[in-house]
């Protein structure tokens, strides 16, 4: 009871006029046309009437199994695809190609937008909490404003943002969730470069503790991007990835859009 009366939340704020999520920037990227969606595969995943089978770009949907053997299905998944299908099946969208277009499953990888009112699928799933933010190092663009609207639904507590499931976890007690794609807070211990790989640490025992790792080569990335990794120490982060076991839990990251800083001058906030 208590998710079918947060799914109903859900749809209800989908509805309100002024918070559908549009988006400027989507102009930069490739035209692939337009096509009517014929068929809603799961929360970030559509079949295009010209054949293209297309993942939505920079967001991750809770997961269903797809016929996968033991897989389970995510909490809000089911719910996830309804709303999707409720924002366009049958209907035309505008197809903006990612900068990397397609994966090695042969998907178009793009945003998308609906044809009659400009609707951007991707943020306004974020906007009513059925999908987290998930980037590449070769499709980033737009991270900025789908992180903004992630932040919010989870500061209003809708859609998964509801659920201990997608609790954002703690440096301490993301070690019980290794194999899994996290988003973890913590205050930087210390930070090292040793060899090929920076290291971003969150307690004193560097053995056990969580920590993320970057290949120096990576660096400049970073600091084009107005983060000093080295310089981190004492600083508060947020960083999102799949969590490995390696010297206790450790996240590894390719490209800065997957890590927040939070604002010195504004206690709280992420900058």
């Amino acid at each position: 009871m208590i998710l079918a009366r947060m799914f109903v939340i859900i749809l209800l704020v989908g509805l309100v006029p002024g918070l559908s999520a549009r988006a400027s920037g989507l102009d930069t990227l490739a035209d692939g046309g337009h096509a009517r969606v014929t068929v809603v595969i799961d929360g970030d995943t559509v079949v295009l009437d010209d054949g293209r089978e297309v993942r939505m770009v920079g967001i991750q949907a809770p997961k269903l199994p797809l016929g996968r053997p033991n897989f389970p299905t995510w909490p809000l998944g089911p719910e996830a695809k309804v709303a999707l299908e409720r924002m366009v099946l049958g209907r035309s969208v505008n197809v903006h190609l990612a900068p990397t277009p397609e994966d090695r499953h042969g998907r178009v990888l793009a945003h998308l937008t609906r044809s009659d009112d400009g609707l951007w699928l991707q943020g306004e799933l974020l906007k009513q909490g059925l999908a987290r933010v998930y980037t590449f190092p070769d499709n980033r663009v737009m991270a900025k404003e789908l992180l903004g609207f992630e932040r919010q639904a989870r500061r209003d507590g809708v859609g998964i943002w509801a659920l201990s499931y997608y609790d954002v976890r703690t440096a301490e007690n993301v070690g019980r969730n290794i194999g899994t794609f996290q988003i973890v807070e913590g205050l930087v211990w210390d930070t090292a470069q040793v060899k090929k790989n920076i290291y971003i640490n969150f307690g004193a025992d560097w053995r056990s503790d969580f920590t993320i790792k970057v290949k120096a080569r990576k660096e400049p990335l970073f600091r084009d991007a107005g983060i000093d990794l080295l310089g981190l120490k004492g600083k508060r982060v947020r960083v999102r990835g799949w969590v490995k076991s390696k010297n206790g839990p450790l996240i590894e990251l390719d490209h800065p859009e997957r890590l927040e800083l939070y604002d010195d001058t504004n206690i709280g906030e992420i900058r």
